[in-house]
């Protein structure tokens, strides 16, 4: 009997202590890597994806983005089981498609990496409210001290001082961590989110707001929402209107998210103070970006603020490694996304060992 088939369409594996992530898969299964990487994203096209995933029974791997996992992709696989995603995001798999296919995607949001990204947005957060860089290299170039270098102070004071409201759109694992790094610095924390329950708000000491308050009266938004179809730009011309003068933007979720060309015009207008991004619409980002041109009003990161040392993506190949082999036993792993498909996965799939 010949062994089962896996696609690993962008592989994680040459990252330290992820060097030999897919030894357990290689023991299972005919492995074949595709050509994107977790440094460059960019690997192969639709066309030569369905001719590698050709008969493929898992499909799994990082972020792509020369091409997302289509249907068409899928139906070169027939008996595919699974896409098992080792991030947190499934925006790069058409996850709609799968489900009519009968196709289970899983995802990897270990505390490891949600928690990572939530400290990178408080770092990147601080970074721009505190003027660290500007700081480092004012002294670097022989200077000392200027008014131009006061810095925010977060916390409000008992001399009166009432402190900056923080805005989160997104109170799922990364705004909740966000809302709990936050509460030592006693700041006023406002939260956006239509489909978290009345508890968690309570919980994470977190004021439930509708999006329009959020913006107007937060000092600093910060955005963890993932990618669909109702959060593509949802913070555009409009919403950065609604924003205080002076405010700050940290986007530490998805690029596509945020419209870039109407941030631009925010922050060249000085209507916004400054932005903090982790990711863009286009990945990675372009030499000719506007972005690169506006100095100390951005602070640009290769989204990696959910990489750490001995974190990050390692436990998420870990649990994409078990959900697939969990499917090549026809076993429903955990993980889920697409919780809805599972009666029909098992119809398919259930019990049937490869």
């Amino acid at each position: 009997m010949s062994k089962p088939r896996i696609f690993i369409f962008a592989p994680v594996h040459r990252m330290g202590a992820s060097a030999n992530a897919y030894d357990p898969l290689e023991e299972a299964a005919e492995v074949i890597y595709g050509d994107a990487s977790w440094q460059t994203p960019q690997g192969n096209s639709e066309e030569e994806m369905c001719s590698i995933a050709k008969n493929a029974d898992a499909l799994t791997g990082g972020s792509i983005k020369s091409s997302p996992i289509t249907g068409k992709i899928m139906d070169s696989a027939p008996n595919l089981r699974i896409v098992a995603k080792c991030s947190i995001g499934v925006d790069d798999v058409d996850v709609e498609a799968a489900t009519r296919r009968g196709i289970l995607v899983t995802h990897g949001p270990t505390e490891s990496n949600w928690s990572g990204v939530a400290e990178g947005a408080m770092a990147m957060m601080l970074t721009l409210l505190k003027k660290i860089r500007e700081r480092d290299e004012f002294v670097k170039a022989g200077k000392w001290r200027d008014p131009s270098l006061q810095g925010c102070s977060l916390s409000r004071h008992q001399d009166g001082y009432a402190g900056i409201t923080v805005g989160i759109i997104g109170l799922g694992r990364i705004g909740r961590r966000f809302a709990d790094l936050l509460a030592p610095w006693r700041v006023r924390i406002l939260a956006y989110d239509p489909y978290v329950e009345e508890s968690f708000f309570i919980l994470h000491n977190v004021e439930r707001v509708d999006l329009a308050t959020l913006l107007q009266e937060s000092d600093v938004v910060s955005l963890h929402v993932v990618h669909t179809k109702e959060t593509e730009q949802m913070l555009g011309a409009k919403e950065f209107a609604l924003m205080k003068k002076g405010a700050v933007l940290v986007n530490t979720a998805r690029g596509m998210c945020v419209n870039e060309k109407a941030l631009v015009a925010a922050l060249q207008s000085d209507h916004l103070a400054a932005a903090a991004l982790d990711s863009f619409m286009e990945e990675p980002l372009p030499a000719d970006s506007p972005l690169l041109k506006l100095g100390h009003k951005v602070l640009l990161s290769p989204h990696m603020a959910s990489s750490n040392l001995d974190g990050g993506l390692r436990q998420g190949i870990i649990w994409a490694n078990r959900a697939v082999l969990a499917a090549f036993k026809g076993e429903v792993p955990e993980g889920v996304y697409n919780k809805e498909v599972i009666p029909r996965w098992k119809e398919r799939f259930g019990g049937r060992k490869l």
